[in-house]
């Protein structure tokens, strides 16, 4: 039985509007090779200017992963040549990252077990992306528009042992940086992606030979790749064989890692310090509106909405998966409130509210919970909803169908119930109406019921009384008051 090790180092583009150390703009999709200029393509002569809104949002990212910015901080030259990188060297950060020596509590549920355990983080340094490489058959082409974009790169301590593990971090960091929206966290684009570094040995020998796995876009990936990896490299030691060095590569079509090049050090790669990039000290300042930009972190978060509002744990997590999500949540909540309600005692129902009839809305237009605020159903319509639906005055059914109506219409929901007379119907003759035409269309299952009623099958008669209200519902409308129909069909039953 070995021990493996696991360390991170993930990749993310940061959300700025020119690139790190030049003016070309920083967007994914536009036409190829058209976001660049002599600074980004390495021309003989050419000074780079420090973006300081990536280095503002680098530092965001490191203080929320509690790591410790240093009184200065400076950039060094990464020397290799590849085609993507025009100048043959990349501007990075190796001796004094402006993120150091953090840590993440990492916890939830996945593959089957709960997991709680402290990751410590290495570093956060910015540096520059190199360009993109397009094979096509015996062609490579290069599109240079992301030579230059601002890349945060997170270096975590070898502290996890599963592809799980693993998979739940980078989960776990891609809420935090769209959170704290310095990062988009699409994998699928490249702006989020990760390379993993996993050793074995025997228990308490310490770390083995490192192997590193290249470009992982995807959480999925990098759970089934280290999986993978672990499993190869027991199989070598137990074959008496030796792990080698190197790097490597998820095939997905194979489900399987592949060589790609025997692994660097960082000797190789010639660091010494960029002369024409001035050592950055953060001043009070900056230090302030770094900490002015931060927000609640999502894990907190879901569990104090889980505390705070009785929720289920996985109705917390699940409202606090987007901050947008979360937001409206909360302001639903104050504004019913406003409106007299206890929001304890209504917060299940809002939140259920928006994981399923909200979101089936925003699944269908490919949004999901991110895009909740360009819905057309504001905060203060569903805390209409709600107290409509609390107040008596509408079925869950109508209530439904109202907030159905209020998105097509753009309307407030308590006009919608008032022009359509959608409110409850509580006469209790009128109800008796429907409730007769029921009995006269129902006659087999009110007679099953009464059969049941008689011979002490309380299940079966229970199952079909419930049918028989929900077709009492159906003829009114569903207004019809759920009470008032449940014990008149009761009633009947029981004659």
């Amino acid at each position: 039985m070995y021990q493996s090790f696991i360390g991170l180092e993930i990749h993310i583009h940061l959300l700025t509007r020119t690139k790190v150390f030049c003016g070309c703009r920083s967007a994914f999709g536009d036409e190829p090779n058209t976001n660049v200029c002599p600074v980004c393509m390495g021309y003989p002569g050419v000074l780079p200017s420090l973006n300081i809104e990536a280095m503002r949002m680098g530092c965001m990212v490191a203080r929320a992963l509690n790591c410790r910015i240093p009184e200065k901080t400076w950039f060094e030259r990464k020397q290799y040549f590849y085609p993507d990188m025009p100048k043959n060297y990349q501007i990075s950060q190796f001796a004094s990252p402006l993120g150091q020596e953090g840590w993440v509590e990492l916890e939830g549920k996945t593959g089957g077990r709960n997991i709680k355990k402290q990751v410590r983080i290495k570093e956060c340094h910015l540096e520059e992306d190199a360009g993109k490489m397009i094979h096509t058959g015996a062609v490579s082409l290069l599109d240079y528009n992301r030579a230059g974009v601002s890349l945060l790169e997170i270096v975590t301590q070898p502290d996890m042992e599963t592809g799980e593990e693993a998979e739940l971090f980078i989960q776990q960091l891609r809420r935090v940086v769209r959170y704290l929206g310095v990062c988009d966290g699409n994998m699928e684009e490249g702006s989020l992606r990760a390379d993993a570094n996993v050793s074995i040995n025997l228990p308490g020998r310490g770390l083995g030979k490192k192997v590193e796995i290249k470009n992982l876009n995807s959480s999925r990936f990098v759970r089934l790749a280290l999986n993978h990896e672990i499993k190869r490299q027991g199989e070598l030691l137990d074959a008496g064989k030796t792990v080698i060095q190197e790097t490597r590569l998820w095939n997905e079509n194979r489900d399987q890692t592949e060589p790609m090049r025997q692994k660097e050090n960082a000797q190789d790669y010639r660091y010494f310090p960029e002369p024409d990039i001035p050592v950055f000290c953060p001043d009070e300042e900056f230090l302030k509106s770094v900490e002015r930009s931060l927000v609640e972190l999502p894990l907190p978060r879901s569990r104090r909405i889980e505390n705070d509002y009785d929720l289920s744990r996985e109705q917390a997590e699940l409202v606090c998966e987007e901050k947008e999500g979360a937001d409206y949540f909360e302001e639903a909540l104050r504004l019913t409130a406003a409106q007299g309600l206890d929001p304890k005692a209504v917060a299940g129902k809002i939140a259920n509210r928006i994981l399923q009839d909200i979101k089936h809305i925003l699944n269908k237009e490919g949004l999901g919970l991110a895009g909740i605020a360009s819905l057309n159903f504001s905060p203060a319509r569903l805390a209409s909803l709600t107290g409509l639906e609390e107040s008596g005055l509408v079925s869950v059914k109508i209530a439904k169908r109202t907030l159905e109506a209020s998105i097509a219409e753009d309307r407030d929901p308590a006009d919608i119930v008032r022009d359509r007379g959608w409110e409850i119907l509580s006469d209790p003759v009128k109800i008796a109406e429907a409730v007769k035409t029921v009995e006269t269309l129902e006659g087999k299952a009110l007679e099953e019921a009464r059969e049941a009623a008689a011979g002490g099958n309380g299940k079966r008669r229970g199952t079909l009384a419930a049918f028989l209200v929900g077709k009492v519902l159906e003829q009114t409308g569903g207004r019809a008051d759920p009470g008032i129909a449940g014990a008149q069909i009761a009633a009947l039953i029981d004659s």
